[in-house]
Protein backbone atom coordinates (compact mmCIF):
# COMPACT_ATOMS: atom_id res chain seq x y z
CA UNK A 1 0.00 0.00 0.00
CA UNK A 2 1.23 3.47 -0.85
CA UNK A 3 0.20 7.01 -0.05
CA UNK A 4 0.73 9.12 -3.18
CA UNK A 5 -0.23 12.55 -1.85
CA UNK A 6 -1.81 14.36 1.06
CA UNK A 7 -3.59 17.73 1.22
CA UNK A 8 -4.43 19.58 4.42
CA UNK A 9 -6.80 22.52 4.73
CA UNK A 10 -7.12 24.25 8.12
CA UNK A 11 -5.85 21.14 9.88
CA UNK A 12 -4.02 21.90 13.14
CA UNK A 13 -1.45 24.61 12.31
CA UNK A 14 -1.65 24.07 8.53
CA UNK A 15 -3.66 26.65 6.64
CA UNK A 16 -3.17 24.92 3.29
CA UNK A 17 -0.59 22.32 2.40
CA UNK A 18 -0.17 19.74 -0.39
CA UNK A 19 2.49 17.01 -0.36
CA UNK A 20 3.60 14.33 -2.81
CA UNK A 21 5.45 11.34 -1.37
CA UNK A 22 8.19 8.95 -2.31
CA UNK A 23 7.06 5.29 -2.41
CA UNK A 24 10.01 4.51 -0.13
CA UNK A 25 11.15 6.78 2.73
CA UNK A 26 9.82 10.26 3.55
CA UNK A 27 11.43 12.31 6.33
CA UNK A 28 9.81 15.31 8.04
CA UNK A 29 12.57 17.29 9.74
CA UNK A 30 12.10 20.32 11.98
CA UNK A 31 12.23 21.65 15.52
CA UNK A 32 9.68 20.53 18.08
CA UNK A 33 6.31 22.26 17.92
CA UNK A 34 6.46 23.09 14.20
CA UNK A 35 3.85 20.57 12.99
CA UNK A 36 5.71 17.38 12.06
CA UNK A 37 3.45 15.13 14.10
CA UNK A 38 0.36 16.90 12.76
CA UNK A 39 1.08 15.54 9.28
CA UNK A 40 1.29 11.97 10.58
CA UNK A 41 -1.81 12.51 12.70
CA UNK A 42 -3.74 13.37 9.52
CA UNK A 43 -2.61 10.11 7.91
CA UNK A 44 -3.70 8.16 11.00
CA UNK A 45 -7.14 9.80 10.89
CA UNK A 46 -7.63 8.67 7.30
CA UNK A 47 -6.78 5.12 8.33
CA UNK A 48 -8.51 4.55 11.67
CA UNK A 49 -10.78 7.59 12.10
CA UNK A 50 -9.07 8.49 15.39
CA UNK A 51 -6.22 10.66 16.57
CA UNK A 52 -3.57 9.32 18.94
CA UNK A 53 -3.49 12.69 20.71
CA UNK A 54 -7.09 13.90 21.20
CA UNK A 55 -10.70 12.74 21.19
CA UNK A 56 -12.02 16.17 20.18
CA UNK A 57 -12.30 17.11 16.52
CA UNK A 58 -12.27 20.80 17.47
CA UNK A 59 -8.66 20.40 18.67
CA UNK A 60 -7.66 19.47 15.11
CA UNK A 61 -9.36 22.40 13.37
CA UNK A 62 -7.16 25.43 12.82
CA UNK A 63 -7.89 28.40 15.02
CA UNK A 64 -10.59 30.71 13.57
CA UNK A 65 -11.63 28.08 10.97
CA UNK A 66 -14.90 26.15 11.06
CA UNK A 67 -13.82 23.01 9.22
CA UNK A 68 -10.63 21.06 8.60
CA UNK A 69 -10.22 18.90 5.50
CA UNK A 70 -7.82 16.03 4.82
CA UNK A 71 -7.61 14.48 1.36
CA UNK A 72 -5.30 11.81 -0.03
CA UNK A 73 -4.78 9.51 -3.00
CA UNK A 74 -3.67 5.99 -2.20
CA UNK A 75 -2.71 2.90 -4.17
CA UNK A 76 -3.46 -0.59 -2.89
CA UNK A 77 -3.62 -4.13 -4.18
CA UNK A 78 -7.17 -3.68 -5.46
CA UNK A 79 -6.54 -0.34 -7.21
CA UNK A 80 -6.35 3.37 -6.48
CA UNK A 81 -8.79 5.45 -4.47
CA UNK A 82 -9.26 8.99 -3.23
CA UNK A 83 -10.06 9.65 0.44
CA UNK A 84 -11.49 12.80 1.97
CA UNK A 85 -12.34 13.55 5.59
CA UNK A 86 -13.94 16.76 6.85
CA UNK A 87 -13.92 17.69 10.55
CA UNK A 88 -16.14 20.43 11.86
CA UNK A 89 -18.82 21.63 14.23
CA UNK A 90 -21.54 19.83 12.27
CA UNK A 91 -19.85 16.46 12.63
CA UNK A 92 -17.69 14.50 10.25
CA UNK A 93 -18.10 13.91 6.56
CA UNK A 94 -16.19 11.09 4.88
CA UNK A 95 -15.81 10.44 1.15
CA UNK A 96 -14.27 7.70 -0.97
CA UNK A 97 -13.81 8.57 -4.64
CA UNK A 98 -16.02 11.64 -4.06
CA UNK A 99 -18.93 9.50 -2.81
CA UNK A 100 -20.07 10.52 0.67
CA UNK A 101 -20.42 7.65 3.12
CA UNK A 102 -23.20 7.37 5.66
CA UNK A 103 -21.06 6.00 8.49
CA UNK A 104 -17.45 6.40 9.60
CA UNK A 105 -17.23 2.63 9.99
CA UNK A 106 -17.59 2.37 6.19
CA UNK A 107 -14.61 4.72 5.79
CA UNK A 108 -12.20 2.89 8.10
CA UNK A 109 -10.19 0.07 6.59
CA UNK A 110 -9.58 1.49 3.12
CA UNK A 111 -6.12 2.73 4.12
CA UNK A 112 -3.85 0.89 6.55
CA UNK A 113 -1.06 2.36 8.68
CA UNK A 114 1.03 1.34 11.68
CA UNK A 115 2.06 4.21 13.94
CA UNK A 116 4.98 3.95 16.32
CA UNK A 117 5.11 6.97 18.63
CA UNK A 118 6.61 7.83 22.05
CA UNK A 119 3.12 7.36 23.53
CA UNK A 120 3.30 3.66 22.67
CA UNK A 121 5.00 2.99 26.00
CA UNK A 122 1.49 3.37 27.43
CA UNK A 123 0.65 0.04 25.79
CA UNK A 124 2.75 -1.48 28.55
CA UNK A 125 2.53 1.02 31.42
CA UNK A 126 -1.11 2.14 31.26
CA UNK A 127 -4.28 0.29 32.22
CA UNK A 128 -6.37 -2.20 30.23
CA UNK A 129 -8.20 0.49 28.24
CA UNK A 130 -5.04 1.35 26.30
CA UNK A 131 -4.45 -2.27 25.35
CA UNK A 132 -8.09 -2.76 24.34
CA UNK A 133 -7.75 0.30 22.14
CA UNK A 134 -4.68 -1.28 20.53
CA UNK A 135 -6.75 -4.37 19.69
CA UNK A 136 -9.72 -2.37 18.40
CA UNK A 137 -7.66 -0.09 16.16
CA UNK A 138 -5.69 -2.96 14.63
CA UNK A 139 -8.72 -5.18 14.00
CA UNK A 140 -10.78 -2.24 12.79
CA UNK A 141 -8.28 -1.62 9.98
CA UNK A 142 -8.21 -5.21 8.75
CA UNK A 143 -11.68 -6.57 9.53
CA UNK A 144 -14.72 -4.37 8.79
CA UNK A 145 -17.06 -6.85 10.52
CA UNK A 146 -15.16 -6.33 13.75
CA UNK A 147 -16.06 -2.64 13.69
CA UNK A 148 -19.69 -3.55 12.99
CA UNK A 149 -19.90 -5.77 16.07
CA UNK A 150 -17.88 -3.37 18.23
CA UNK A 151 -20.17 -0.44 17.34
CA UNK A 152 -23.34 -2.41 18.12
CA UNK A 153 -21.84 -3.83 21.30
CA UNK A 154 -20.93 -0.38 22.63
CA UNK A 155 -24.35 1.00 21.72
CA UNK A 156 -26.09 -1.83 23.56
CA UNK A 157 -23.74 -1.43 26.52
CA UNK A 158 -24.72 2.23 26.91
CA UNK A 159 -28.41 1.27 26.94
CA UNK A 160 -27.92 -1.51 29.49
CA UNK A 161 -25.85 0.75 31.74
CA UNK A 162 -28.59 3.37 31.65
CA UNK A 163 -31.07 0.77 32.94
CA UNK A 164 -28.66 -0.12 35.73
CA UNK A 165 -28.09 3.51 36.72
CA UNK A 166 -31.84 4.15 36.72
CA UNK A 167 -32.27 1.24 39.11
CA UNK A 168 -34.52 -0.91 36.89
CA UNK A 169 -34.94 -4.20 38.76
CA UNK A 170 -37.15 -6.29 36.46
CA UNK A 171 -34.86 -9.05 35.02
CA UNK A 172 -36.94 -9.28 31.84
CA UNK A 173 -35.89 -5.74 30.91
CA UNK A 174 -32.29 -6.94 30.61
CA UNK A 175 -32.89 -10.09 28.59
CA UNK A 176 -32.82 -8.44 25.18
CA UNK A 177 -29.74 -6.36 26.03
CA UNK A 178 -27.92 -9.40 27.43
CA UNK A 179 -28.64 -11.41 24.29
CA UNK A 180 -27.31 -8.62 22.08
CA UNK A 181 -24.20 -8.16 24.21
CA UNK A 182 -23.57 -11.90 24.08
CA UNK A 183 -24.00 -12.01 20.29
CA UNK A 184 -21.78 -9.04 19.44
CA UNK A 185 -19.37 -9.72 22.31
CA UNK A 186 -18.78 -13.26 21.07
CA UNK A 187 -17.77 -11.99 17.63
CA UNK A 188 -15.43 -9.44 19.25
CA UNK A 189 -13.79 -12.06 21.45
CA UNK A 190 -13.51 -14.61 18.64
CA UNK A 191 -11.67 -12.13 16.40
CA UNK A 192 -9.46 -10.81 19.21
CA UNK A 193 -8.33 -14.32 20.14
CA UNK A 194 -7.51 -15.26 16.56
CA UNK A 195 -5.62 -11.99 16.06
CA UNK A 196 -3.58 -12.44 19.23
CA UNK A 197 -2.61 -16.00 18.36
CA UNK A 198 -1.05 -14.74 15.11
CA UNK A 199 0.40 -11.58 16.67
CA UNK A 200 2.15 -13.53 19.42
CA UNK A 201 4.07 -15.57 16.86
CA UNK A 202 5.45 -12.43 15.19
CA UNK A 203 6.00 -10.38 18.37
CA UNK A 204 7.81 -13.21 20.16
CA UNK A 205 10.21 -13.62 17.22
CA UNK A 206 10.88 -9.88 16.96
CA UNK A 207 11.55 -9.54 20.69
CA UNK A 208 13.87 -12.53 20.60
CA UNK A 209 15.83 -10.95 17.78
CA UNK A 210 16.21 -7.65 19.64
CA UNK A 211 17.20 -9.30 22.94
CA UNK A 212 19.43 -11.85 21.19
CA UNK A 213 17.46 -14.65 22.80
CA UNK A 214 18.15 -13.56 26.39
CA UNK A 215 14.46 -13.02 27.24
CA UNK A 216 11.12 -14.47 26.21
CA UNK A 217 8.14 -12.20 25.59
CA UNK A 218 4.63 -13.69 25.76
CA UNK A 219 1.13 -12.42 26.40
CA UNK A 220 -2.28 -13.78 27.40
CA UNK A 221 -5.79 -12.51 26.85
CA UNK A 222 -7.56 -12.08 30.19
CA UNK A 223 -11.32 -12.20 29.72
CA UNK A 224 -13.73 -10.97 32.36
CA UNK A 225 -16.33 -13.56 31.26
CA UNK A 226 -14.15 -16.50 32.30
CA UNK A 227 -11.94 -18.90 30.41
CA UNK A 228 -12.12 -18.35 26.66
CA UNK A 229 -9.53 -19.44 24.15
CA UNK A 230 -8.88 -19.77 20.45
CA UNK A 231 -10.75 -22.75 19.07
CA UNK A 232 -14.10 -22.09 20.74
CA UNK A 233 -16.97 -21.43 18.34
CA UNK A 234 -18.78 -18.09 18.34
CA UNK A 235 -21.89 -19.79 19.77
CA UNK A 236 -19.85 -21.30 22.61
CA UNK A 237 -18.33 -17.91 23.44
CA UNK A 238 -21.76 -16.22 23.28
CA UNK A 239 -23.11 -18.73 25.78
CA UNK A 240 -20.27 -17.94 28.18
CA UNK A 241 -20.79 -14.19 27.83
CA UNK A 242 -24.53 -14.52 28.54
CA UNK A 243 -23.86 -16.76 31.56
CA UNK A 244 -21.34 -14.25 32.91
CA UNK A 245 -23.80 -11.38 32.52
CA UNK A 246 -26.48 -13.34 34.37
CA UNK A 247 -24.13 -14.31 37.19
CA UNK A 248 -23.12 -10.67 37.73
CA UNK A 249 -26.60 -9.19 37.52
CA UNK A 250 -26.95 -8.40 41.24
CA UNK A 251 -23.41 -6.97 41.31
CA UNK A 252 -24.16 -4.80 38.28
CA UNK A 253 -27.38 -3.57 39.92
CA UNK A 254 -25.47 -2.54 43.01
CA UNK A 255 -22.61 -0.87 41.11
CA UNK A 256 -24.68 0.73 38.34
CA UNK A 257 -22.69 -0.54 35.37
CA UNK A 258 -21.96 -3.73 33.41
CA UNK A 259 -18.96 -5.38 35.04
CA UNK A 260 -18.20 -8.19 32.55
CA UNK A 261 -17.70 -8.35 28.80
CA UNK A 262 -15.06 -7.47 26.19
CA UNK A 263 -15.13 -3.86 27.41
CA UNK A 264 -13.58 -5.05 30.71
CA UNK A 265 -10.91 -7.38 29.31
CA UNK A 266 -7.14 -6.98 29.27
CA UNK A 267 -4.04 -8.18 27.47
CA UNK A 268 -1.54 -9.40 30.07
CA UNK A 269 2.11 -9.03 29.04
CA UNK A 270 4.91 -11.23 30.39
CA UNK A 271 8.70 -11.31 30.19
CA UNK A 272 10.23 -14.63 31.20
CA UNK A 273 6.88 -15.47 32.78
CA UNK A 274 6.73 -12.34 34.95
CA UNK A 275 4.31 -9.44 34.62
CA UNK A 276 6.04 -6.65 32.70
CA UNK A 277 4.39 -3.80 34.62
CA UNK A 278 5.88 -5.08 37.86
CA UNK A 279 9.22 -6.50 36.80
CA UNK A 280 10.34 -5.12 33.39
CA UNK A 281 12.72 -2.19 33.14
CA UNK A 282 11.92 0.94 31.14
CA UNK A 283 14.10 -0.31 28.30
CA UNK A 284 12.43 -3.71 28.29
CA UNK A 285 8.98 -2.11 28.29
CA UNK A 286 9.93 0.05 25.31
CA UNK A 287 11.23 -3.02 23.46
CA UNK A 288 7.92 -4.81 24.11
CA UNK A 289 5.97 -1.87 22.67
CA UNK A 290 8.25 -1.88 19.62
CA UNK A 291 7.83 -5.63 19.13
CA UNK A 292 4.03 -5.31 19.24
CA UNK A 293 4.02 -2.50 16.65
CA UNK A 294 6.38 -4.24 14.26
CA UNK A 295 4.38 -7.46 14.63
CA UNK A 296 1.32 -5.53 13.42
CA UNK A 297 3.05 -4.97 10.08
CA UNK A 298 3.56 -8.68 9.46
CA UNK A 299 0.02 -9.48 10.60
CA UNK A 300 -1.45 -6.94 8.17
CA UNK A 301 0.58 -8.38 5.34
CA UNK A 302 -0.75 -11.84 6.18
CA UNK A 303 -4.35 -10.60 6.36
CA UNK A 304 -4.40 -8.21 3.40
CA UNK A 305 -1.62 -9.38 1.11
CA UNK A 306 0.15 -6.01 1.27
CA UNK A 307 2.10 -3.95 3.76
CA UNK A 308 0.65 -0.92 5.56
CA UNK A 309 2.32 2.49 5.57
CA UNK A 310 4.70 2.80 8.53
CA UNK A 311 4.58 6.04 10.56
CA UNK A 312 7.55 6.68 12.86
CA UNK A 313 6.81 9.72 14.98
CA UNK A 314 10.01 10.98 16.61
CA UNK A 315 11.01 7.55 17.94
CA UNK A 316 14.42 6.95 16.36
CA UNK A 317 16.18 9.16 18.89
CA UNK A 318 14.66 7.08 21.70
CA UNK A 319 15.90 3.76 20.34
CA UNK A 320 19.29 3.73 22.00
CA UNK A 321 19.90 0.06 21.38
CA UNK A 322 21.59 -0.48 18.02
CA UNK A 323 19.61 -3.65 17.30
CA UNK A 324 16.27 -1.91 17.87
CA UNK A 325 17.21 0.99 15.64
CA UNK A 326 18.49 -1.25 12.86
CA UNK A 327 15.36 -3.39 13.04
CA UNK A 328 13.09 -0.37 12.63
CA UNK A 329 15.16 1.06 9.80
CA UNK A 330 15.31 -2.28 8.01
CA UNK A 331 11.52 -2.39 8.13
CA UNK A 332 11.39 1.13 6.71
CA UNK A 333 13.26 -0.14 3.67
CA UNK A 334 10.56 -2.76 3.10
CA UNK A 335 7.43 -0.59 3.38
CA UNK A 336 6.59 3.01 2.56
CA UNK A 337 7.68 4.95 5.65
CA UNK A 338 7.03 8.40 7.09
CA UNK A 339 9.61 9.54 9.66
CA UNK A 340 9.52 12.66 11.83
CA UNK A 341 12.76 13.83 13.41
CA UNK A 342 14.47 16.92 14.78
CA UNK A 343 17.81 15.87 13.28
CA UNK A 344 19.02 14.05 10.18
CA UNK A 345 21.89 12.52 12.13
CA UNK A 346 22.14 8.75 11.51
CA UNK A 347 19.61 8.94 8.64
CA UNK A 348 22.11 9.18 5.80
CA UNK A 349 21.31 5.71 4.47
CA UNK A 350 17.56 6.40 4.54
CA UNK A 351 18.10 9.59 2.50
CA UNK A 352 19.59 7.77 -0.46
CA UNK A 353 18.04 7.73 -3.93
CA UNK A 354 14.27 7.40 -3.77
CA UNK A 355 13.84 9.17 -0.43
CA UNK A 356 12.18 12.53 0.04
CA UNK A 357 13.02 15.15 2.66
CA UNK A 358 10.46 17.66 3.96
CA UNK A 359 11.49 20.65 6.05
CA UNK A 360 8.86 21.75 8.59
CA UNK A 361 8.76 25.22 10.14
CA UNK A 362 5.82 27.20 11.57
CA UNK A 363 3.16 25.16 9.85
CA UNK A 364 4.81 25.27 6.42
CA UNK A 365 6.30 22.16 4.78
CA UNK A 366 8.84 22.53 2.00
CA UNK A 367 10.36 19.69 0.03
CA UNK A 368 14.12 19.33 -0.44
CA UNK A 369 15.53 17.28 -3.27
CA UNK A 370 17.60 14.39 -1.93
Amino acid sequence: MQLHNLSLLNFRNYEEQSLTFSPEVNVFCGENGQGKTNALEAMLLLAVGKSHRTNKDRDMVRWAADTATITADIECRTGSRSLRLELGGNGRKAYINRLQLGKMTDFIGHFQVVLFAPEDLQLVKAGPRERRRFLDVELGQTQPLYLHHLTHYNRTLVQRNKLLKDGASDPTLYMSFDAQLAHHGAHILHRRLRFLEELQRYAKQIYEEISEGREEFTFRYASSVGEVQEGLSIDEIAERVEQALASKHSTDMRMGYTSVGPHRDDLRLYLNGQDVQSFASQGQQRTIALALRLAEIDFMYQELGEYPVLLLDDVLSELDDRRQRNLVLSMSRKVQTMITTTSLYHLERELADGARLFRVASGIISCDNV
